[in-house]
């Protein structure tokens, strides 16, 4: 019998791949018999849950009081959420994003009960109290898990020493909350990922790679060369955006279409006021049917990050439309695309080398569908719902001690 599955995320509406990961998650796991259900906070752009759930509260982390400041380290409201699901008899709980919002009072009543706790990484925060592996605009690896303390003199949230004090003493809590010794089985989206992770000492056995999945017969394959590069995500310096523009500034022959938004948006605008970037369109965030339009339409898609992404689910994507990538070789993205088979690589920050390749795409329009229908290929073979529900299963299996 398979097991019912409690998923545990802080958003139940599209935020980004973490977001998208877990709601086609329980989607997926709905329609191969799982009994599957949510908790998570609640918003009026929350998508329909698969099953049972429960929505909290969520707090205001964008004008934060004394309250949210205290409820981003412990929620009772979350914790007693967990309690009345736990009536719903799930057989494990899969956890994605939980912290700041749910946070680590949901754990203790989970372990109590008995319950196995599995874990998706989407990111570095039990490694980086800001999530990123990046302080200041440079690497750093400092706090490696257990001395978060490192992040207050680097002030590593927007240079705030108070925002940055409340990350340090939220990663303490967690951590002796049961963030690492809580968890049966961690999932990480790459590679690339879990060996960090095991070089700041989880024990290897208890990580797994398991990259994100798409169903790729979801989506239509694109025809034709395209006509544009597309940026998509979001707009922040880690994400190569301004690296992009410095490459792009050289290959005025193949337009570049900027969707998304964040931090950075306002000083983007100011640089595309410059003629050198008149081919360059910013568009803001796009979903939907505008979203398939602007990447069917893409000569490639670009992924310039200049952070260890943790995997590159808009390269997937991409790739599932039987669109070319063209990534930075940074985290986990070059465990997706294969150099010259399916995309190309460059090195993160290499703005000659980006421009070189725009350069390429420009002028190489049949050859970049056909790496495009290579792409599409690969997604098949290598990322597709059925694998990962294979994978999966037998992770579940040994969290609970069941048969797969």
């Amino acid at each position: 019998m398979l097991p019912a599955v409690l998923g545990i995320n802080n958003y139940h509406y599209l935020r980004g791949g973490s977001e998208r990961y877990f709601l086609e998650l329980g989607r997926l796991l709905a329609a191969r018999g799982h009994r599957v259900l949510h908790l998570s906070t609640a918003d009026p752009r929350n998508e329909p849950a698969p099953g049972p759930a429960a929505f909290v509260e969520p707090n205001d982390l964008a004008r934060p009081g004394a309250a949210d400041v205290w409820r981003f380290h412990y929620s009772r409201r979350a914790r007693a959420a967990v309690q009345g699901l736990l009536a719903q008899r799930p057989d494990l709980a899969h956890l994605h994003i939980y912290h700041g919002q749910l946070t680590a009072s949901i754990l203790a009543p989970l372990r109590a009960a008995g319950i196995p706790l599995v874990q998706t990484l989407h990111e570095y925060k039990l490694l980086c109290p800001v999530h990123t592996l990046v302080s200041r605009g440079t690497p750093c690896e400092a706090c490696g898990g257990s001395a978060f303390w490192h992040a207050l003199p680097r002030r590593c949230n927007r240079g705030s020493t108070a925002r940055t004090l409340v990350n340090v003493s939220e990663s303490y809590l967690s951590r002796a909350l049961g963030a690492w010794s809580a968890i049966d089985h961690f999932l990480a989206v790459s590679e690339f990922l879990r060996g960090k992770m095991i070089a700041h000492g989880l024990e290897p056995g208890r990580v797994s790679t398991l990259h994100n999945f798409v169903d790729a017969g979801a989506h239509e394959p694109a025809d034709g060369p395209g006509e544009h590069a597309l940026f998509l995500g979001r707009l922040e310096r880690e994400k190569g955006v301004f690296t992009l523009l410095a490459a792009a500034a050289e290959v005025p022959e193949l337009p570049l279409v900027l969707a998304g938004d964040g931090g950075a948006r306002a000083e983007l605008e100011r640089a595309l006021a410059t003629p050198a970037l008149a081919h360059v369109r910013l568009v803001g965030f796009a979903r939907g049917a505008e979203l398939v339009r602007l990447v069917r339409g893409a000569r490639c898609v670009v992924v310039p990050s200049e952070w260890p992404e943790p995997f590159g689910l808009v390269a997937l994507e991409a790739m599932a439309h039987a669109r070319p990538v063209l990534a930075a070789a940074s985290g986990g993205l070059p465990e997706l695309v294969r150099q010259g088979e399916d995309g190309f690589l460059v090195p993160p920050g290499d703005a000659p080398a980006l421009a070189e390749r725009l350069r390429w795409f420009a002028g190489h329009g049949a050859e970049a569908a056909a790496l495009g229908a290579r792409a599409r290929r690969s997604v098949e073979e290598r990322f597709s719902p059925a694998r990962h529900h294979e994978a999966l299963r037998a992770v579940y299996a040994r969290v609970t001690g069941a048969r797969a």
